[in-house]
C-alpha cells in the first residue's frame, strides 16, 4: 500500500466526495455562492488542521489536471 503524501503549501487544493478534517479550532459555517442558484457551506479549520480524502470523486481526475 503506497504511504500518503502530506502537503503543507498554501493554496494546495484537495478535492472529493466525502472530506474528513480535524483542527483544533472551526469556524461557524458561512453559505456561499456557486453556480446560479446553487449555493454550498464554507467551514475554516485552524489550528493544527488536517484533513483526508475518505471518499474520492467518481469522475476521472484528468478533469482537474488540465
Amino acid at each position: 500500500m503506497p504511504e500518503n503524501k502530506v502537503h503543507i503549501k498554501p493554496g494546495t487544493a484537495i478535492t472529493g466526495d466525502k472530506i474528513i478534517g480535524e483542527a483544533r479550532r472551526i469556524s461557524d459555517k458561512r453559505v456561499i455562492k456557486k453556480s446560479g442558484r446553487h449555493q454550498a457551506d464554507r467551514i475554516e479549520l485552524k489550528r493544527n488542521a488536517y484533513c483526508i480524502i475518505d471518499k474520492p470523486l467518481k469522475i476521472h481526475e484528468s478533469k482537474f489536471n488540465k
